[in-house]
Order: C-alpha cells, then structure tokens, then sequence
C-alpha cells in the first residue's frame, strides 16, 4: 500500500488490519484491530487525525480528511460504504454511513445510527442513537428497529470476515482469457440487501 509520512508522523496499521495495496494512507493515520480499508480510499492525516477503531472498515474510493487540528473517527465496527466522504466527524460505534455519502465537520452520527446512500449530512449534526438518517440535506427521519441495526451488524461481520479472507488468499494475478467451466465463487457468506433481508 502507498502510506507516506509527513513531517516525520507516520500511518500506523495494526498487524491484524488488512489495507489494500491502492489504499492511500498519508501521516496522521491509526488503523486498528480488525479494520478493512477498501481498494482505492483515501485516508490523509496531514491535516488532522484520521481514526479507524477496532473492527471498521471502510471500503473502495472513500475518503477521510479533516481541518487543521481535527480527528474523523470511525469507531469501533463502523462500517463505511463505497465513495463516501468524511471529513472531521465521528461515525459511532455500530454505525454505518451509506454509499457516496458525505458526512462533514463536527458531525457527529450516533451509535448503531444509519446514513442513507447519497445523503449529505451537514457540519455539526447531532443525532440519537439508532437514527435513520437521510437525504440532502440529511436529516433523522425516524428510529431504526432491532432487525434493521441487527442486519447492519451482520454486515460489519462480513467485512471483519473480509479480512481474513484478504490476509489468507488475496493476491495480485493476471486475468484467465476465459472463464473455466467449473469456475467456483467466492465465498462471500450470506449477507444480503436490506429489501431481501
């Protein structure tokens, strides 16, 4: 993976953490326990600090950045979705922030708390804990029941399983020409879109 120190600070990358080789890490970054960075994202702690805490993940194209002196934390299994953007707020422990989402400055998104795809969540919002939160601008458009923080987490496992599966077979290789006839699938469990669920 590129990670670069700035001003003699250095990413810091827990052993059991598994990063993408294209993943960025740039400084101030601390990655723990657990954690899953995705293909392609961005995380620069040549500004603030940027956090990820035991069992997040954050996934392909996203990015984490912040102001001067500011932290953007995930914390513990929060759980950040493809293209999103978070820039000096804090996901809460159990959250999840949608695909393409953006999630600004000094935002706070509460514990087991759901952010919509797409939405755009503006400096300083506050939620409760459990909030579905969504559109743009982004706002709490209710409480979210036990099943549905109940699928979140099950998709945080996935990812924490991601990892594993990353550390025991990923590997860079050159594409077949053709599929074989028995080619298998991976085995990707049974976690499924909240409409199927």
């Amino acid at each position: 993976m590129p990670s670069y120190s700035i001003e003699g600070v250095q990413p810091v990358v827990h052993p059991s953490a598994y990063v993408h080789p294209t993943a960025i890490l740039i400084g101030d970054v601390w990655i723990g326990p657990d954690c899953y960075v995705g293909p392609a994202a961005s995380l620069r702690g040549d500004f603030g600090r940027v956090v990820l805490k035991e069992g997040s993940n954050i996934q392909d194209n996203c990015v984490m950045h912040a102001f001067p002196g500011m932290d953007t934390v995930i914390e513990k299994n929060g759980h950040v979705g493809h293209g999103a953007i978070l820039h000096g707020c804090i996901v809460g422990q159990d959250a999840m922030v949608g695909m393409n989402a953006v999630v600004m400055d000094e935002a706070v998104i509460a514990p087991r708390s759901i952010v919509g795809a797409c939405a755009l969540v503006k400096a300083g919002f506050q939620c409760e804990p459990a909030s579905l939160i969504v559109g743009t601008p982004a706002k709490v458009v209710r409480t979210l029941s036990d099943s549905e923080v109940a699928w979140k987490a099950k998709g945080t496992e996935e990812y924490k399983r991601l990892t594993l599966r990353c550390h025991a077979s990923l590997e860079e290789c050159r594409p077949l020409a053709e599929a074989d006839s028995d080619r298998p699938r991976v085995d990707a469990g049974s976690y499924q879109p909240k409409h199927q669920a």
